[in-house]
């Protein structure tokens, strides 16, 4: 009879907490602006990559530029994107994931500014480089910073929409580059730059970042914000914060213990990460002589 009598109240307990477990996992809307932010540097990034194709021919008839000159300036976006993949990694660790995403943003402000009032070969050359940089630290940053912000089951679907909005980008300028000069088609690629920098200031920082260099109680109210002001986050702040310590110290011992069953996830993401991003590079490399080829 006693074991009877508990079986409704352990069902209901089970219920309750499964729907808990539902409702936070529902986004808030702070967390999908700080998502919808972060992929504006997403869109820059394809931008950039598919913006050599459609300007070939106004760019080699305004500057005289041959088809050796013309690939320079294709290829040398991947020179600045491998620069600037170098140093993500430190950029993003030590100043925070929205002052690296601000950095990398200035960098191709610089870039657009440089190739839209270009009147020499290299003027052209240095903006490509500037954009390959700020590409190359975005392409790093962003999908970190929304996985580190996301609940663990929402992670998959809202990092999946880096990816959708690189796309995009390379498609949108495809399509307009059809149809405008490209000074004027450099000068709209600072829009969406200009947009991400301006609004960095009204998302949080990386909950993971800021319990990583210690600030802990500053880490719990940025995950508060970002899940709601109802939402329990005592659990997941203590799992962060965990985390981060047993990383921490495993870092300091010895790298063979990165590849432990509970660092798993965080290195495939990353691995993934960089394979998605060299594939990329290519992808610029062929497009850059894509509108030759009739």
């Amino acid at each position: 009879m006693d074991n009877e009598s508990t079986e409704p109240f352990e069902f209901s307990t089970h219920l309750l907490s499964s729907i808990c477990e539902d409702a936070s996992s529902v986004p808030t809307s702070i967390l999908i602006l700080s998502t919808l932010v972060a992929v504006s540097g997403s869109y820059v990034f394809g931008s950039a990559v598919g913006y050599s194709s459609p300007a070939q021919s106004g760019i080699m008839d305004d500057l005289n530029l041959g088809v050796a000159e013309y690939s320079v300036f294709g290829s040398v976006l991947t020179i600045g994107a491998m620069v600037g993949a170098i140093g993500s990694g430190s950029i993003a660790d030590y100043a925070g994931r929205r002052l690296a995403m601000g950095l990398s943003q200035l960098f191709c402000i610089l870039g657009w500014l440089a190739i839209a009032f270009s009147k020499v070969a290299w003027w052209l050359y240095i903006g490509r480089l500037l954009l390959g940089c700020g590409m190359g630290l975005l392409s790093y940053v962003v999908p970190v910073y929304i996985a580190e912000i996301t609940p663990k089951d929402l992670r998959g679907g809202f990092t999946a929409i880096h990816q959708l909005m690189i796309c995009f980008g390379v498609s949108l300028t495809y399509l307009i580059g059809a149809y405008l000069n490209w000074r004027v088609l450099a000068l709209i690629g600072t829009i969406p730059c200009l947009a991400q920098l301006l609004s960095l200031y009204f998302i949080s920082e990386s909950p993971r970042w800021l319990a990583k260099v210690g600030l802990l109680e500053r880490s719990e109210s940025a995950l508060q914000h970002l899940r709601g002001k109802n939402a329990d986050v005592s659990e997941e702040a203590i799992e962060i914060i965990e985390f981060t310590e047993v990383f921490q110290e495993q870092t300091e011992a010895s790298m063979i213990g990165l590849f432990q069953l509970q660092y798993l996830k965080s290195l495939t993401v990353r691995f993934l990460c960089l394979i998605h991003a060299s594939y990329l590079k290519i992808l610029q490399i062929l497009m850059v002589f894509s509108y030759n080829v009739r």
